[in-house]
């Protein structure tokens, strides 16, 4: 079985702190996607997985196997490096037989090996072509190849698709979850494009400045972000995040700020002193125009014409909102415009930590409910 766990990791580089105290469980099976922006640390957690790079604190075991000082040659794992990593002297069928190779298996066992592998990932016509006369989807299949060969435990890849150009990417993506599909491997998966994530991962793993910000599938961590950052990473566009203040009007919370009243669809009282500052966020899918209770008020700046739908880029006080819709939004700059949404669909995040936030009913009585902000659960 080729369980991963990953038990408050830590990695520093002098003073600056890669890793910080990441516990992670990596299931048999599964597509792991580690998603995060540059310097995150993400790629320093993988390579930490491979042996690659060693671990200042904590310890990953695979299966029931510590493996924190295990050299990455006895690591029953394979890497995918972004930069393909192919001998240029080599043809493709000895590129993909270099680990069997190296491990002195008989030439025949190494020929099945490669020819399998080769129908796997359609390479067959190309073994005896040199990677410099192959195209950069065909070179990243070869890479693969080599990983396959060896049927590891695990296979980790580094943004094995960022060398791609925008159309092999995508007919890339879905040769590699096909092929976890086929294979029923763990793949642990680094990227920094939310896409792959989202269309690739069984589970993400978002990171931020080193820590571990969410882990859920694509479906929880778009739907119900753990803090402001995921919430403004996941998203194209991203969530629209307002500072505002939380206030009780008439028995009825709402989120209010310069030319923002949304009602939270919560009863409830807060005096002036219980009133919270907040940051609230609305994705600009789930904005509508008008509706019988709109809560923002601006006026359009832009209007983006994407085919099938438009974005129209609304000012909304001090603050900047995207609304995403089928074309025609029958919106033009310069046009005054309210903005609505369903209660099920607003966020609220703490203002300093970022946090997401859940009303807990801590002592409802017969006239009144008294409601508390409070952190939910990451």
């Amino acid at each position: 079985m080729s369980r991963i766990h990953i038990e408050a990791a830590s990695k520093r580089f002098d003073k600056v702190t890669a890793v910080d105290q990441v516990t992670l469980d990596i299931e048999h099976g599964e597509f792991l996607v580690l998603l995060g922006p540059s310097g995150c640390g993400k790629s320093t957690l993988l390579r930490a997985i491979a042996g690659l790079t060693p671990l200042t604190e904590g310890r990953i075991t695979l299966g029931d196997k510590d493996i924190t000082h295990t050299p990455p040659r006895d690591r029953d794992l394979a890497m995918v490096f972004q930069s393909y990593a192919l001998y240029p002297h080599l043809s493709v069928a000895r590129n993909i037989g270099f680990p069997l190779r190296a491990r002195r298996r008989p030439k025949a066992e190494i020929r099945e090996k490669v020819e399998q592998v080769a129908r796997t990932l359609d390479l067959s016509a190309l073994l005896d072509r040199r990677p410099r006369e192959l195209s950069g989807g065909q070179r990243q299949r070869v890479a693969l190849g080599r990983a396959l060969v060896r049927d590891p435990g695990a296979f980790l890849m580094d943004e094995p698709l960022s060398n791609l150009d925008a159309k092999l990417r995508t007919a890339t993506r879905a040769e590699l979850s096909e092929l976890h599909r086929r294979l029923g491997s763990t793949f642990v998966y680094v990227t920094h494009d939310q896409v792959e994530a989202m269309t690739m991962a069984t589970r993400i793993a978002l990171l931020n400045g080193g820590k571990l910000e969410q882990v859920g599938s694509p479906t929880e961590v778009y739907d119900r972000p753990a803090s402001a950052f995921v919430a403004g990473f996941l998203g194209s566009p991203a969530m629209n995040l307002l500072d505002a203040r939380v206030v009780s009007r008439e028995g009825r919370l709402h989120a209010v700020a310069e030319d923002v009243d949304v009602a939270l669809d919560i009863t409830g009282e807060l005096s002036d002193q219980d009133s919270q500052d907040v940051v609230l966020g609305i994705r600009p899918e789930h904005l509508r125009i008008g509706g019988a209770h709109p809560g923002l008020r601006g006026v359009v700046r832009l209007v983006e014409n994407l085919g099938s739908e438009e974005l129209a880029h609304v000012v909304v006080g001090d603050a900047r909102v995207c609304l995403r819709g089928s074309r025609p939004l029958d919106l033009a700059t310069g046009d005054a415009v309210t903005l609505s949404a369903a209660p099920q669909h607003i966020h609220l995040f703490h203002r300093e930590s970022g946090k997401r936030l859940v009303w807990r009913d801590e002592s409802p009585t017969a006239n009144r409910a008294a409601v508390e902000l409070d952190y939910s659960a990451p």
